[in-house]
């Protein structure tokens, strides 16, 4: 139990740390001292005027915002009504806090999920336990994340598409429709085989083209396309582009997601739309 007197002096807070025992079915109390709780003091009021004037300058969202002022109005009217009832309870639950994000109400996410600011979630989509998936993302329709899967920011991840425990899609990963990834290399139904899950990495910018597969265990490097219908059983460099099955890179694609021509084995490349250039290194390409 915490006590709280702003008439006191000193010693404003106290908190007591009672228990219950549980003898021959009977709850007993045992009653604790009380212990101080140390904090920097100010006078409420002015702390308070001191926060709004905080808040308007830049423009933040307050510590009791109007949606927890409209929660606590709630619970008062339904007090009020229950005392005119004659005591009788009222089921009328506070509403929830705004979210950040958006998500449809066939949408299922469980507990122990973080959704970032902006993202949106669409039909029959289901996020499941301890997924973070970061600020302004777009899954699509009856796409299934998780369990334990992070995906960074600015994501979008077409319909149909299930990232299972072991994937890590970073910032600005594209997932084209009804792509796939795996997690296990050998799997066989009558053998559980969860403790030999095989990382896969997509890094930053990466696009994974519909209807292409990606065999778990391998990374996929940053802004690499992997064209539609691919399949992918190993390591993709950085801005590569992979068609086929198996997928083999037939060339080499711009942070824009256009190609870029390059005269030789090691030479110097530009991007056909947005003239970046580029430096290739045998199977190696970077910005220059």
């Amino acid at each position: 139990m915490a006590v709280f007197d702003d008439v006191e002096k000193k010693d404003k807070l106290l908190l007591y740390p009672h228990s219950i025992d549980w003898r021959n079915h009977i709850p007993v109390a045992n009653r604790a001292e009380a212990q101080t709780v140390t904090f920097d003091w100010v006078e409420p009021l002015r702390a308070e005027c001191a926060h709004f004037v905080e808040c308007i300058q830049r423009r933040a969202t307050p510590r009791t915002d109007g949606n927890e002022a409209l929660r606590v109005l709630t619970v008062l009217s339904a007090c009020e009504q229950s005392l005119k009832r004659v005591y009788s309870p009222i089921d009328q639950p506070a509403p929830h806090r705004a979210r950040s994000y958006f998500s449809h109400e066939s949408a299922c996410i469980d507990e122990g999920v973080e959704i970032g600011e902006g993202t949106t979630i669409w039909h029959f989509s289901h996020i499941l336990r301890n997924s973070r998936v970061g600020k302004n993302c777009r899954i699509g329709q009856n796409v299934m994340i998780g369990p334990n899967v992070i995906i960074g920011e600015g994501v979008k991840i077409q319909d149909n598409v299930s990232v299972y425990e072991g994937v890590t899609l970073e910032d600005l990963v594209f997932c084209g429709p009804s792509m796939v990834f795996t997690n296990v290399i050998n799997p066989r139904s009558e053998i559980r085989r969860m403790e030999e899950l095989l990382p896969t990495l997509v890094r930053r910018g990466a696009s994974l083209g519909a209807n292409c597969t990606i065999v778990c265990g391998v990374t996929i490097g940053q802004y690499a396309f992997v064209g539609a219908g691919a399949v992918v059983v190993k390591d993709v460099p950085d801005f590569a582009l992979i068609v086929g099955n198996p997928g083999r890179i037939i060339g080499w694609m711009c942070v824009c997601g256009n190609r870029i021509d390059f005269h030789g084995a090691n030479s110097s490349g530009t991007c056909r739309v947005c003239q970046h250039t580029f430096r290739k290194v045998d199977q190696t390409v970077s910005p220059e």
